[in-house]
């Protein structure tokens, strides 16, 4: 885990610029920089750098932050990742904490799997290259699908030979154990206790993680080196660092290109995605022809959410893909199908045709996924009653999953157009299976809060549990699941149960009170240590002091639960020795604090310069004692007028007048805030204007 100390050497020695030209091409404007944003097609520089501040920011996509952030976005990495990225580009030593005995134990077996794969990978494209089986067999195979040798090291492509044991020796030869050959799934155990390798006489496909990381193979058979062997592709097991439903072949290079796109192509199999990359299609993976899965979706949305599926036309394999792009519609998703050419697959399709030719014809034929499914099982049901029942129900299914409201209405129309339906029948279908999937999620939540109790309740009576980790300090990347396990649940912040808002999260953002509640975070960022004014003792008042003072006076809170956690942390933290909130919070360990800083720090809805009647410009931190008490007045109006129409609302609920406890205590809040709002009311001054 990395120490703190770690974190702020390696945030100091982080140069912006540099780092951020190592991908940009940038050009000084002014005191900054300017590029075209490599986080989406950027057609005229909107990228922005400061050297000053340590910042980046694209004020087109809104993407940016300190260094670190920037090496999270453009290379896909988690936060402890592209810490070391920056610290090995900068020669800093890192620097992590002594774990327990069973905690290396855990994170020291991942690393062997880990390493013991790495050296199958490098054997295994050695053999290829170096070996004149390999050059005989396994390349002159992947020259006969037509991949260049740029290509065959981008997927870091090998061959494992026709003996039986060839990896196996080697790798006792060289001091690797048994076990971690047979967890991996490199080798297996016979009766006689011999290790056999999995993937002889194949060549061979490394699966590799977001990162980079080598956590499986792919083999497939070459029927002139392998007689008698009937399955075509073999792959590794599951094991403690692999789980196939959650790894996509070709993300690892195709996340860039996705983002790029901002679009996602599917497909089945390997030679699939590295044709497509061959010929200039990279926003491309594979589900390695499996149904998609929940963990896969997850990691295409984080990258995009429009995909588009290509199919060969093969019938039966389009009918099993239906029900994993339901689920791609229940993560809110963008799907198209794209049905290409008899007889052409991805792979054929794209030795033929350039990159441009490629995408032209994914543009003309792909087609909307309602569409596609309805068109597919329209002309399979005919004229059967039963059938068209059936499709009906299914084309309900899907639409019941899509979670925005606009583009459920918009297919239940179109659906009721070709499928000649009442809209009315549908949307009430439609608004049926909801209802039932809400109750049946309500369930399955209760079910988990429940063994989550009961988890807790376990972890509590063990006085063996290791201890949390330490601020400042995070899991080494590649043992983060394996740490988490480790870990007790962290424990909820003091203000989530101390502050219960009648305020519903979704759509805060919108409200007038969540702009001025950013404006004040904004302020603590930027300026939390400062002195405002002195009280009657003489004794200093920071920023800190009077936001927290001021909405304790008032019972209230901010709304976002990430704007409490900051505000506590800066009042825990602001009477360290040096402690200067920007920095403190810029270099946080927790991604999401230190992305939300950057972001205030660099917003480019700041407060305006004040002029005052022609006389000189005066900055925000001169008029903190102005400004402040402003900002805090105007927000608590805001937060409490939105809060008392919520209460009115929740006074309207039929379950809460029926329970007379309930409905005192909604009465009691209501009172309470009518009171502040009136007090409030007659103090409100002129509100601080937010100003693009």
């Amino acid at each position: 885990m990395i120490d703190q100390g770690t974190i702020d050497r390696i945030l100091d020695a982080a140069q912006i610029v540099d780092v951020v030209s190592e991908f940009v091409t940038l050009r000084k404007r002014g005191v900054n920089y300017v590029g075209l944003c490599p986080f989406h097609d950027d057609k005229t520089p909107s990228f922005y750098v400061s050297p000053a501040k340590g910042l980046c920011k694209c004020f087109a996509c809104g993407k940016g932050g300190n260094a670190v952030h920037f090496i999270m976005e453009h290379e896909q990495m988690s936060y402890p990742e592209a810490l070391r990225y920056l610290a090995k580009k900068y020669g800093i030593e890192i620097q992590e904490k002594e774990l327990t005995n069973e905690q290396k134990a855990a994170l020291n077996e991942r690393e062997s799997l880990f390493i013991v794969n790495q050296f199958a990978r490098d054997y295994f494209k050695k053999t290829l290259r170096e070996t004149e089986e390999g050059r005989n067999i396994g390349m002159a195979y992947f020259r006969s699908r037509g991949f260049r040798d740029d290509i065959i090291e981008k997927f870091q492509l090998g061959y494992s030979t026709q003996s039986r044991d060839a990896l196996a020796r080697e790798a006792e030869r060289l001091g690797y154990k048994p076990e971690f050959l047979i967890k991996t799934g490199l080798c297996y155990e016979t009766e006689d206790k011999r290790l056999h390798d999995r993937f002889w006489g194949r060549v061979i496909f490394p699966v590799l993680t977001l990162s980079g990381k080598v956590v499986a193979f792919g083999g497939r058979v070459l029927a002139a080196a392998t007689k008698g062997v009937k399955v075509k592709y073999i792959n590794s097991p599951e094991s403690d660092i692999y789980h196939k439903s959650n790894e996509l072949y070709g993300i690892y290079q195709a996340k860039q290109a996705i983002v790029k796109k901002d679009c996602c192509y599917l497909v089945e199999g390997y030679t699939d995605v590295i044709s497509m990359h061959q010929c200039g299609v990279e926003n491309v993976v594979a589900s390695s022809g499996t149904a998609l899965t929940p963990g896969q979706i997850k990691m295409i949305h984080r990258f995009t959410n429009r995909m588009t599926v290509l199919y060969d036309g093969d019938a039966a394999g389009i009918k099993a893909s239906l029900r994993g792009i339901d689920m791609l519609l229940e993560e809110g998703m963008n799907i198209k199908v794209c049905l290409l050419p008899d007889g052409d697959d991805p792979d054929s399709f794209a030795r033929k045709h350039s990159s441009s030719e490629f995408q032209a014809f994914i543009a003309q034929h792909e087609t909307d996924f309602m569409r596609f499914k309805a068109n597919l099982l329209m002309d399979e049901a005919g004229r059967d009653p039963m059938r068209r029942a059936e499709l009906i129900s299914s084309m309900v299914q899907s639409i019941s999953v899509i979670p925005e409201a606009i583009m459920r209405d918009v297919y239940i129309k179109e659906c009721a157009s070709l499928l000649q339906v009442e809209e009315r029948l549908l949307v009430k279908e439609v608004a049926r299976r909801r209802e039932a999937q809400a109750t049946q999620r309500a369930t399955q939540a209760e079910r988990e809060r429940e063994r989550l109790a009961r988890t807790q309740a376990a972890a509590d009576s063990h006085l063996q549990s290791p201890p949390p980790p330490a601020a400042g300090e995070l899991p080494t990347p590649m043992d983060e699941a394996a740490y988490q396990q480790l870990m007790p649940p962290p424990e909820t912040p003091p203000t989530e149960s101390a502050y219960e808002s009648y305020i519903p999260s979704a759509a805060r953002e919108k409200a007038e009170f969540y702009e001025y509640e950013r404006q004040i975070l904004q302020m603590i960022v930027r300026y939390g240590e400062r002195v405002m004014c002195h009280n009657e003792a003489e004794a200093p008042i920071t920023v800190i002091d009077y936001v927290v003072n001021d909405l304790r006076n008032d019972n209230l809170a901010f709304h976002n639960p990430l704007h409490r956690q900051i505000l506590d942390e800066a009042v825990a933290h602001q009477h360290d020795e040096g402690f200067q909130a920007e920095h403190f919070f810029l270099a946080h360990p927790d991604p999401h604090i230190s992305r939300m800083c950057a972001e205030l720090v660099s917003s480019r809805y700041q407060l305006s310069k004040y002029h005052s009647r022609g006389q000189k410009v005066v900055a925000d931190e001169e008029r903190l004692l102005e400004l402040v008490p402003k900002l805090e007045t105007s927000f608590k109006v805001a937060i409490v007028t939105e809060e008392l129409k919520h209460i009115i609302m929740h006074l309207q609920d039929p379950t809460i007048i029926a329970d007379e406890d309930r409905c005192n205590e909604v009465m009691r809040r209501y009172n309470e805030l009518r009171q502040v709002q009136s007090a409030m009311a007659k103090s409100l001054g002129d509100r601080v204007v937010i100003r693009s």
